[in-house]
């Protein structure tokens, strides 16, 4: 039998477990230091075993996945390296920042235990093991971090246990992979909480700011929600990356206050213009760090019960909507009702069996 234990069973971790729970020749193990989450984990039947115990948990372990926030990792690795792993045991982590934790545990691992750092790119609006699944890493890149002098041998063994998820693998120096995941998701992070708190500023004067910012406004700043303790570990973490990123952003924003100090309309258009040409070259239904929107927008007259007409549409189509909003601001929104969706699937059979009765915008 592979054991796997995993520390942290909550999305990432939950998740993990179902892609390996219940296969031939697996054992999963999960651990919590709370006794009511170990409950927790064995009622919902996520794991074969579950303890508060991190000794227990580890015994004879193969791979150990560390699914625990960003600011705890270095130390997690501290304590399990005390125990009496395994001969040949992968510790692993799933956190967003990796030089820091890749470099750090390489020192510390004693012989034949190793550590090499990972990251899986995907998420969910939800948290908690509640919102584990199986699919969820389905056509996610998953980046493996190895540090120099990591066997080969190991980073494959690593690599076709995480192929079981049906994510794509990806290998790459742990700091390249912060210079870009710092880019693509810490950076847009930093700038979703600056423009809502600098909106919220505006607001304690005149409400109608808060009125007002719905439909396109809540669309690009909905990160600005996400967990504030897990990112207050992740952006210290990253701090050297983010420093260089957040001057760079200081020089492009300057560049569109020259432009309108100028009123150079042209210079404008060119931004948005190579702005534009970028984006469309983004790959369009690939998980990435930052959770993917499946909504639709319908565009439907203002009749009674025509929300419950909607509503009864889908569930007999089976379909299973996520959220329901009533958009009153549609400024860069293209319908009254939003319509949000687990997944892609039903987004697209949504929009198809709603289209034959009204107009439905993707």
């Amino acid at each position: 039998m592979t054991k796997i234990a995993i520390f942290g069973v909550g999305l990432i971790g939950g998740s993990l477990a179902l892609c390996y729970k219940g296969k031939p020749g697996f054992t999963v193990v999960g651990h919590s230091p709370n006794p009511k989450s170990v409950e927790k984990l064995l009622k919902r039947n996520v794991v074969d075993i579950a303890t508060t115990n991190m000794a227990e948990a580890v015994v004879d372990a193969d791979y150990i996945f560390l699914c625990v926030p960003v600011g705890m990792l270095e130390d997690y690795v501290r304590q399990l390296v005390e125990l009496p792993l395994k001969s040949g045991c992968i510790i692993t982590d799933v956190g967003s920042t990796k030089a820091s934790v890749t470099e750090s545990s390489a020192k510390i691992v004693k012989e034949n235990i190793y550590f090499i750092g990972g990251h899986p790119m995907a998420g969910s609006e939800r948290h908690g093991v509640e919102a584990a699944s199986s699919h969820l890493f389905e056509n996610a890149f998953y980046v493996l971090t190895p540090a120099e002098g990591t066997p080969e041998v190991e980073v494959d063994r690593l690599t076709e246990l995480l192929r079981i998820t049906k994510a794509q693998i990806v290998r790459v120096g742990a700091r390249e992979h912060d210079d870009i995941v710092g880019a693509i998701s810490h950076l847009p992070h930093i700038i979703a909480v600056a423009l809502v708190n600098q909106v919220r500023g505006y607001n304690e004067t005149n409400p109608l700011y808060q009125n007002l910012a719905a439909g396109g406004f809540r669309d690009i700043t909905r990160i600005a929600s996400s967990e504030p303790m897990i990112w207050r570990d992740i952006l210290v973490n990253n701090r050297e990356v983010l420093l260089r990123l957040l001057k760079d952003w200081h020089l492009e924003i300057a560049q569109f206050v020259q432009l309108l100090e100028a009123g150079d309309g042209d210079g404008i258009a060119e931004h948005f213009r190579l702005a534009g040409e970028f984006r469309s070259q983004l790959p369009e239904r690939r998980k990435g760090m930052i959770t993917s929107l499946f909504d639709i927008y319908v565009d439907i007259p203002d009749h009674p019960g025509i929300i419950g007409q909607i509503t009864t549409l889908l569930g007999n189509a089976r379909i299973n909507l996520s959220n329901i909003q009533i958009i009153e601001s549609r400024e860069d929104v293209p319908g009254v009702l939003r319509l949000s969706f687990r997944n892609q699937e039903d987004a697209d059979r949504a929009s198809a069996l709603l289209g034959q009765q009204y107009a439905v915008h993707v």
